[in-house]
């Protein structure tokens, strides 16, 4: 009797939806970050063990999703096609984001008027060779890819089992079978992790509120009000947009059954640690199969990195205009084209965006301790360009699963 009053008394809690929970911890750890300044990293404990419960999730989930989702499909052609158009869809997106970037740095010059000193010097990073990435695609050993979280060797190697264990046909049942529940364990486990989710964010942003204050903030406003406004604009025109137009869908629905993933990636900045997150909004919000999902997002959170490619656009042109740097179409084009590819070779972990943008600066002759200027803030605009990377993930895998068949539109389209 008294465990039903119990739980009569949280009922309220349990019948408020995900996202909102999460928006309320995400206000509240701003607002303590703003009281209490540098003190509120007293609460980054809260955030350190949610990321901590998320990382904990992303190999074993990762890995035993695309197993099924390979099985799952019984065809290995229909990967292929699903895998084409996963690519196709992840690059045209890219190319729109870091357009959007540059036009809206052309219109509004947030580098005009700037100044600000850079000494410190940094070195340029080297864009890795196609060869090397598609060496590297394939592990030595598996189960140390497995240990380092080693996403696309993770990949691969799922998929080669997944394709093995179809082929070998009534032999591989078992195993399946122990893949499928191991699946499910990790579905469920995620769940658990994801109620303690509203705690987790306000300790992440309680921390990050704190730590920036107006001084460092009010020099730089006018860049991260542009990276923002165009992150909004590239989910709300460019992903909204196509899932009109290709999916013939509800964007709304879209955009409110990714709102859990959307919160989490601005409070963690990582979009692999967002990764166990989006499977689940994939499936349980939007419709998409296991499947689909399964291989898509893990895919989505290694090589689609919209985000980042904007966050090039508007802080290579920022730069240019602060330094008085006038730029050719020759020089626009060279972002779009380095930009793009160096986007796809960013690894989804906070801060791997700054590294990226020396590659695009050294391209284009740019000073790269100029890069200094905004290592500051790089938080604060991380959290925006990870935002968008989930979002465009999650856009991308509803299309697929729409185009496959393999979408329950009866649970996309529920309230």
């Amino acid at each position: 009797m008294q465990e039903t009053a119990q739980q009569g008394k949280f009922a309220w809690w349990r019948r408020i939806a995900l996202w909102k929970k999460i928006l309320a911890g995400l206000a509240l750890g701003i607002l303590a970050g703003a009281l209490l300044g540098d003190t509120a990293s007293v609460f980054k404990p809260l955030g350190d063990i949610f990321i901590n419960a998320i990382m904990m999730l992303i190999v074993p989930l990762v890995f035993s999703t695309l197993v099924v989702g390979i099985t799952s499909m019984r065809d290995p052609q229909k990967m292929g096609h699903i895998g084409a158009r996963t690519i196709t869809l992840y690059l045209v997106t890219t190319a729109f984001a870091i357009s959007i970037g540059l036009v809206l740095s052309t219109l509004l010059q947030p580098g005009v008027g700037v100044d600000l000193s850079f000494d410190s010097e940094i070195a340029a990073s080297e864009a890795p060779s196609l060869v090397s990435i598609l060496v590297n695609l394939v592990p030595r050993n598996p189960l140390d890819a497995l240990a380092n979280g080693n996403i696309m060797q993770i990949i691969v190697f799922a998929i080669g089992l997944g394709i093995s264990l179809t082929l070998i046909g009534e032999k591989g049942e078992p195993v399946m079978k122990v893949f499928d529940s191991f699946a499910e364990a990790m579905y469920k486990l995620t769940g658990i992790v994801m109620a303690f989710a509203p705690f987790g964010v306000f300790g992440l942003i309680a921390h990050v509120s704190g730590q920036y204050g107006l001084e460092i903030l009010l020099p730089l406003a006018k860049l991260i009000g542009v990276v923002y406004l165009a992150s909004i604009l590239h989910v709300l025109v460019v992903y909204s947009g196509f899932i009109s137009l290709l999916g013939r869908l509800n964007p709304m629905r879209y955009l409110q059954g990714s709102l859990d993933a959307i919160v989490v990636a601005f409070s963690s900045a990582s979009s692999a640690g967002t990764l166990p997150v989006s499977i689940r909004c994939a499936q349980k919000n939007l419709g998409v199969s296991e499947g689909v999902s399964g291989f898509v997002l893990p895919v989505g959170a290694t090589i689609n990195m919209d985000g980042t490619a904007l966050y090039q656009g508007v802080v290579v042109l920022f730069i240019a205009q602060m330094t008085g740097t006038d730029l050719s179409m020759l020089d626009y084009g060279m972002i779009v084209a380095t930009g793009t590819l160096a986007s796809i070779g960013t690894a989804g972990v906070p801060g791997a965006g700054l590294i990226m943008l020396s590659i695009v600066m050294a391209q284009i002759g740019l000073p790269l301790e100029a890069i200094a200027v905004v290592a500051g803030i790089d938080r604060i605009l991380d959290m925006a360009r990870t935002s968008v990377n989930v979002a465009g993930d999650l856009m991308v895998t509803t299309l697929v699963g729409k185009s496959e068949g393999e979408l329950n539109e009866e649970v996309y389209n529920r309230r």
